[in-house]
């Protein structure tokens, strides 16, 4: 006699093998169906695209205008006062700060050499002996170095030459620059050395289109050492034109190579 509970036994056992199959199935089913809503969404959102598949544009070349805010490195400040002023001037009532230190330099005094004494000429040096500096230089009324010993916040942004002459926090990127000063036809170079006069934080002149500041000396944006004085032929308190330049173009001369210049300042 047969046994009644195999007929039960082999449907569950064949209804257990069964449905992963269906199952597997009805997911194949679901997936293929989100895929075609999908395929479908696509479709229908492609012709409102007008790049559906992300391609990059083309690069192309943008040409900016300079900013209008500053003057570029190249441009002329024109019909500035000028001053003369000199290594180790002694303090008086238009040159309150002594000049044996300058902004830059501690011991400029004694790293030029001396006192480069504004009367006491031989040709575009002191008389007595031959600096170690060049004797070619100017101070502006701006210094890019903090009383804290670290650059000022504007510097980066208003000073032209920042990011390419930066050689680290604290050490300015103003010191030695140079600079081409004009005077009834004449040119002379000459290297940014100290700051003033009278004021240290004027970059909207420095670098910019803004007049100088009112001063005792007749509102003078520059001041001008014994050697570029006797150089122009100026006197103190006259008008110049000034503008700063690249170290390669300036040309030739006793700013280049003091130890050669000439006895007597050419006029």
């Amino acid at each position: 006699m047969g046994n009644p509970e195999l007929p039960v036994r082999f449907s569950l056992f064949a209804a257990a093998l069964l449905a992963p199959a269906l199952a597997n199935a009805a997911l194949e089913d679901r997936l293929e169906a989100a895929h075609e809503r999908l395929l479908d969404n696509r479709r229908d959102v492609i012709p409102t695209l007008s790049d559906p598949y992300g391609v990059p544009p083309a690069a192309s070349v943008v040409i900016e205008n300079p900013r209008e805010r500053f003057r570029g490195p190249d441009s002329w400040h024109r019909n500035v006062v000028s001053t003369v002023f000199w290594v180790g001037e002694q303090p008086s009532q238009n040159n309150p700060t002594p000049n044996r230190a300058s902004a830059w330099d501690q011991n400029w005094q004694e790293n030029f050499g001396g006192y480069d004494h504004p009367e006491r000429r031989k040709g575009y040096f002191p008389a007595d002996f031959t600096p170690a500096l060049n004797p070619f230089y100017i101070a502006l009324p701006y210094n890019d170095i903090g009383r804290d010993g670290r650059h000022r916040p504007e510097a980066p942004e208003v000073i032209p030459w920042f990011w390419e002459d930066y050689r680290g926090d604290g050490i300015s990127v103003c010191k030695d620059r140079w600079v081409a000063i004009h005077h009834k036809g004449r040119v002379c170079y000459a290297q940014w050395e100290d700051v003033g006069p009278f004021v240290t934080d004027h970059w909207q002149y420095v670098f910019g289109k803004e007049d100088p500041r009112p001063n005792r000396n007749s509102s003078a944006g520059i001041d001008l050492s014994p050697a570029v004085r006797d150089f122009l032929g100026l006197r103190s308190g006259e008008q110049v034109e000034w503008r700063f330049t690249h170290d390669r173009d300036v040309p030739r001369g006793p700013w280049r190579s003091w130890s050669d210049a000439p006895l007597a300042p050419v006029r």
